[in-house]
């Protein structure tokens, strides 16, 4: 889940990582002074983070956007590949960052910078995703939220191993089991939601059969669904 503990310790622990790196934003700090300090740790990406930054002006929403630098910079140290440091220098990598770092910028959720350096990191370190792919994925990034995320793992969980034979159940019966601090409804609409980005495939919530049928949902999200976890969570679905 994205706000458990462990994934906030981590992230504080990659943010103490790097602070002798990039020292702490002022109020004064500027878009390219934020470019400089990636371009210090990691030459061969700093160039084209340079060039997107300096034609965005951002305000207050560079601290989002630097939240996200800092945790590529610690991500990246000790990487070295040709072909990563050849993508990272065409036109379709510049364009791809700088959607990104525009709705990282515009985000205000604060569990979502962290997925979007994970797709920053997935789009350099393995490129050869078809371009429209990935405008894709990130158009499902900029609508998803956390309760989006809780749901999806919640259809992700394997059915319960002790369930008694021939019980009757319903995929929305267990998805309040599973998310019991969201009401029904909530849950309803967030499937819904998930099923107009096409992440996921649930149209019957409360179609009665059996408790392991209703409980097996992993073939709800789609096979779209299954590269956007992948690609952005490092989750196999």
């Amino acid at each position: 889940m994205l706000a458990d503990g462990a994934r906030l310790a981590e992230d504080k622990a990659v943010a103490d990582e790097t602070s002798d790196i990039v020292p702490a934003s002022s109020g004064a700090e500027t878009a390219l002074d934020v470019a400089s300090f990636v371009s210090s740790a990691v030459p061969w990406v700093g160039g084209p983070i340079s060039n997107v930054l300096s034609g965005i002006s951002f305000g207050r929403r560079l601290g989002r956007v630097r939240e996200v630098l800092i945790g590529l910079i610690h991500d990246f140290e000790g990487f070295q590949s040709d072909v990563s440091k050849t993508y990272v220098k065409t036109e379709e990598f510049e364009e791809l960052l700088e959607r990104t770092l525009r709705q990282a910028a515009d985000e205000r959720s604060k569990e979502k910078p962290r997925i979007y350096r994970k797709f920053l990191v997935g789009a350099i370190k393995s490129p050869g995703e078809p371009y429209n792919e990935q405008l894709r994925l990130l158009r499902a990034l900029e609508e998803i939220q956390p309760d989006h995320f809780r749901v999806l793992h919640a259809l992700l969980q394997k059915p319960d191993v002790n369930l008694v034979p021939g019980l009757p159940g319903s995929p929305g019966q267990t998805l309040s089991k599973r998310l019991p601090d969201i009401s029904n409804e909530r849950i309803e609409d967030l499937v819904i939601q998930l099923n107009d980005m096409h992440l996921t495939d649930l149209t019957r919530m409360r179609t009665t059969m059996t408790a392991h049928g209703a409980q097996d949902l992993q073939h709800t999200i789609t096979p779209f669904g299954q590269r956007f976890l992948k690609f952005v969570l490092d989750t196999k679905a």
